[in-house]
């Protein structure tokens, strides 16, 4: 009996488990399979458990939070007959119920639109939401998951779309907060925030609602941060129809076809000289068109303009390495490259600026010693300067024929001259320039039109307004904040120092006392006034205060003539043979390190950004004179053939190619790091790791980017310098 009663428990026990493992076993197989037909058409998928319901008080609790803590439930809370329209008023009506009984779609409205993140204190204004997730709420997400595995999720976030359609749009807020980081550095107190909107809500609407929204009080970020928000205006994301009838746009596309059409027809006066090659087999039609092109190209005037444009030709120029040959300065190569691509690091920093959501920790780590190197990079632009003014007197003064033509010409055939060389050096710069001009244009009306950030500089506008003292070279001498392609301020420095140069040299020419009596008084003047100007603006080297005083000080050509001046009085030593010093090859050496060592001293001297306003100014006054010094001990080593290890390596034939490309490298690299920041669709993180990896990536794009406009807007147009300055000789002959 004992052991029946045993043996009935053991087999009440098996049938237990058994039924277990069957439940058990059966409940995953149900999931698996009923999940198999989340990507299926023969049945929808199946739905949780409804939630259990909640009391009436718990609902309004819920209501009150999401009208306080969620923009768009407070917009839709906030729209009526009265300041919408009726369609916009339903839908609205319908985002806020379908939030508030937890809808899949609506779910996804409310994630897809930006709330407050944290960081807000350093510099996070970028609600941003994601405009990925408000398209997935127009039609079901394309994914496939695998039938084996379970998952805990309403499914209806896959699947289920919005009864309307929805847009994704940004609207502005400018905000008082006490409690974020001031810098005065550029536009930073705007918060961007993306709203995922029905389509039928205009943005006028929207605005309004905002404007009503933040006025009575529910935003409750304005109760704890304080913040004060105006709203400033929005943004539907899409291109304007005025972008296709801006007068750059047109100017591209006549530039392009242009050079396109001079390219082809060097291609064909390369084929037509070419004969002993076989009969390509062109269509009729397209036969008669090359016949009839040949039929032109047999201008001589014409063969020689269309050979500037020889894309094989140019490559080669582009790319051309040789030895160095007497006269020239091989060193100046490899100072101008290192000194470009230095400077391109430094912008992509600097043209980030506008998409950072910690911007008080990026310029934290630029007043880190380890980072002076990035910081400090805009005194490299003296380096330049300094190698113009030296290029400069060295070109002229060993050019005979040209002083000669100086001293026998009167008044009005030097003017002529100089007209003259104006004229090419503008025919050298100019096309290139015109072209990246026109191309910040398109790119930042672009970028105005469908970027999800605030353009703090409008460059679109400011062309439209500002273009011709760009034409003229003089956009230095206004307000940094209304630049046209502000970067340029160097390169309108630059032509007005050449014009200054050449009259100064033109003088030298016919009285070199008067002339070297306008060069040191030059230089005492720009040292007075730089002074008189850094302590009267009480300039120091914070970012803050560098940027406020950049008119009077950054782009100032008054005070950005010392190092121009300082190389041209090197180039005057070097040719007249003055303070020429026998030194041993071991003070020779010992001269070269020590220049190095004072070029990276300047450089790190801004460490302490906090020092009075004398000493801040001298350091930047005599500090920059003592870095052009030592670029010019560089300069000289180099043309008399001394070095070390290091100089060698600035010598290096590699630098021949890039110093080529450096001018647009220049003009183009801000353009290309602005418009890529400003497409991304998630703020920018000051991490530098990933500072130093997208700086290679923007190092190797903008190199390829100024090959091709080299090789169509530069390379031409300096041939056709070279062949107008040709003798007409040499062309008959030729």
């Amino acid at each position: 009996m004992g052991r029946d009663w045993k043996a009935a428990l053991i087999t009440l026990g098996i049938f237990a488990l058994a039924a277990d493992a069957a439940v058990n076993e059966s409940t995953p197989r149900q999931h698996r399979y009923s999940y198999g037909q989340l990507n299926a058409t023969q049945a929808p998928p199946p739905t949780l458990p409804p939630a259990p319901r909640r009391s009436p008080q718990l609902d309004r609790h819920h209501e009150a939070h999401l009208i306080r803590s969620s923009v768009i439930f407070g917009l839709a809370k906030a729209a009526n007959e009265s300041n919408v329209n009726g369609a916009c008023h339903t839908q609205m009506q319908q985002v806020q119920r379908g939030i508030l009984s937890r809808q899949p779609w609506a779910m996804k409205v409310l994630d897809a639109s930006g709330t407050k993140p944290s960081g807000f204190v350093f510099g996070q204004n970028y609600w941003l939401g994601s405009s990925a997730a408000c398209k997935g709420v127009q039609r079901p997400v394309g994914i496939t998951l695998s039938r084996n595995y379970e998952r805990v999720m309403h499914y209806g976030i896959l699947t289920q779309s919005a009864p309307f359609e929805m847009d994704y749009r940004m609207i502005y807020m400018r905000h008082s907060s006490p409690w974020q980081v001031e810098i005065k550095l550029m536009s930073e107190q705007i918060l961007h925030i993306g709203l995922c909107l029905p389509k039928a809500c205009a943005s006028e609407e929207v605005k309004q609602l905002a404007r009503e929204y933040v006025a009575d009080g529910s935003f409750i970020e304005n109760d704890i941060f304080d913040m004060r928000p105006e709203v400033l205006y929005m943004k539907d994301l899409n291109l304007s129809k005025r972008f296709f009838q801006r007068a750059s746009f047109k100017l591209m596309v006549a530039s392009l076809l242009v050079t396109g059409a001079l390219t082809l027809c060097a291609q064909q006066l390369r084929l037509a000289k070419r004969a002993d090659e076989p009969n390509p087999g062109l269509a009729p039609v397209e036969s008669e068109l090359w016949q009839a092109l040949d039929t032109v190209l047999k201008w001589q005037p014409l063969q020689r303009l269309v050979s500037c444009y020889d894309m094989p030709t140019n490559w080669r120029k582009i790319f051309a390495t040789r030895d160095n040959s007497s006269g020239e300065i091989p060193i100046m190569n490899g100072l101008r490259s290192v000194c470009a691509f230095w400077i391109l690091v430094f912008h992509v920093v600097w043209y980030m600026y506008f998409t950072v959501h910690n911007k008080t920790v990026l310029l934290s780590y630029a007043e880190k010693a380890f980072f002076q190197y990035v910081s400090s990079a805009p005194l490299l632009v003296d380096v330049f300067f300094t190698i113009s003014g030296f290029l400069q007197t060295y070109n002229f003064l060993r050019n005979v024929k040209l002083i000669e033509s100086v001293r026998r010409n009167g008044l009005f055939g030097n003017a002529k001259l100089l007209g003259k060389l104006l004229f090419h050096r503008y025919l050298r710069l100019g096309p290139l320039y015109l072209i990246v001009m026109a191309s910040v244009d398109l790119a930042f009306a672009y970028m105005g039109d469908v970027s999800l950030y605030h353009i703090n500089e409008r460059y679109d506008e400011l062309c439209t307004q500002h273009w011709w003292r760009n034409l003229l070279f003089i956009q230095n001498l206004f307000d940094h904040r209304e630049l046209c392609v502000n970067w340029s301020w160097s390169l309108a420095c630059d032509m007005q120092f050449f014009l200054l140069a050449n009259l100064i040299l033109f003088v030298y020419a016919r009285h070199p006392k008067v002339a070297k009596l306008l060069t040191i008084s030059g230089l005492l003047a720009t040292i007075t006034w730089s002074y008189g100007i850094g302590i009267n603006n009480k300039f120091e080297f914070s970012f803050d205060a560098t940027y406020a005083t950049g008119t009077q000080i950054y782009t100032n050509p008054i005070v950005r003539v010392l190092p121009y001046i300082i190389g041209a009085i090197a180039a005057w030593c070097l040719l007249e043979r003055r303070f020429q010093v026998e030194l041993s090859e071991q003070q020779t050496r010992w001269l070269w390190h020590f220049s190095l060592n004072v070029f990276i001293s300047c450089i790190y001297a801004t460490v302490r950004r906090d020092l009075g306003r004398l000493l801040t100014t001298s350091l930047f006054v005599l500090g920059r004179g003592i870095f052009s010094l030592s670029v010019c001990w560089m300069i000289l080593g180099s043309a008399t053939g001394t070095g070390v290890w290091w100089s060698r390596m600035l010598e290096a034939k590699c630098f021949q190619h890039l110093n080529r490309l450096s001018y647009a490298i220049y003009l183009v690299n801000p353009l290309v790091i602005s418009f890529t920041y400003s497409l991304t669709s998630a703020s920018t993180d000051a991490d530098p790791f990933m500072l130093a990896v997208v700086s290679c990536g923007f190092t190797l794009i903008v190199y390829l980017v100024s090959i091709v406009l080299s090789l169509a807007f530069e390379v031409p147009y300096s041939n056709l310098s070279s062949l107008l300055l040709r003798p007409s000789s040499r062309q008959k002959s030729a």
